[in-house]
């Protein structure tokens, strides 16, 4: 009789509705540290300012809560620890010490680390927007501990710098490129202007000129007939080197609009 009072009275199913309750908040605990930290400041703010009108405003509600990242970190880790170790405590009031162990690592396992994790780590944006009251509540709780801490390795650690340098802007880029012909947003020519903006700081003058050798120039005698103004708007060029008597001898420009013979 007392095992059926164990097992159907209120003390039982009070411990249950803990254990779920537990389990979720740990598992959300562990989905926002992987959601939330793998944002940097400099990806929110891109997205708050350029991003589509659901992120913009995602990435507005999560990025005060995002700005002391030590902090934070502190927070859900303190938080997940405490649902973690609490787990056990009622479970172990249900089942043998083996069988709570046993649970309560499968339960922490499945429904506290893969699945939060795998579902935040893509709809992180989303679900820390959502969330985002409640972990300032979890912040401010959890002050006391999680702010000293969050110090010490502001202190050791420094503060995370996400500025993306001109290499990996360009690889960036020309990824981007890669997926031009597969629905990307960027097309080849924007990516190539892109790619070589970047590159200006790297090039000379000599590298973006043409040598004389190569050009063409007219010859300031030259007759402007047909032939020749076809020959200029086959060539295709904006501008037409005058040289006298020596193409080296450049003495001026000519610039040339579109012409159309009928």
């Amino acid at each position: 009789m007392a095992v059926e009072y164990r097992c159907c009275g209120t003390d039982f199913f009070v411990n249950i509705l803990i254990i779920v309750l537990l389990v979720m908040f740990a598992g959300l605990m562990s989905g926002l540290t992987l959601g939330l930290m793998s944002m940097s400041l400099v990806d929110l703010e891109v997205l708050a300012k350029s991003g589509t009108p659901n992120h913009r405003k995602h990435a507005a509600k999560i990025l005060p809560v995002v700005k002391n990242q030590h902090l934070l970190l502190c927070t859900l880790l303190i938080c997940n620890a405490a649902a973690m170790e609490a787990l056990p405590i009622f479970l172990d009031s249900l089942v043998t010490a083996w069988g709570a162990i046993l649970i309560s690592v499968t339960l922490i396992l499945l429904f506290g680390e893969i699945i939060p994790q795998s579902v935040c780590s893509r709809y992180g944006l989303a679900i820390g927007a959502a969330v985002a009251s409640i972990v300032r509540v979890l912040v401010w709780i959890c002050f006391p501990v999680a702010f000293p801490i969050s110090k010490l390795l502001d202190f050791l650690l420094g503060h995370r710098v996400a500025l993306f340098r001109r290499a990996e802007l360009k690889t960036l880029v020309n990824l981007h490129g890669n997926e031009a012909g597969k629905g990307g947003e960027l097309t080849h020519d924007e990516t190539t202007i892109i790619a070589g903006a970047l590159e200006l700081s790297e090039k000379t003058a000599k590298d973006v000129m043409t040598p004389v050798s190569e050009t063409f120039a007219i010859d300031i005698n030259s007759n402007l007939d047909r032939e020749l103004m076809n020959l200029i708007i086959e060539k295709g060029h904006s501008r037409i080197p005058v040289y006298y008597e020596e193409p080296t001898n450049i003495i001026g420009l000519i610039l040339v609009n579109s012409y159309q013979f009928s």
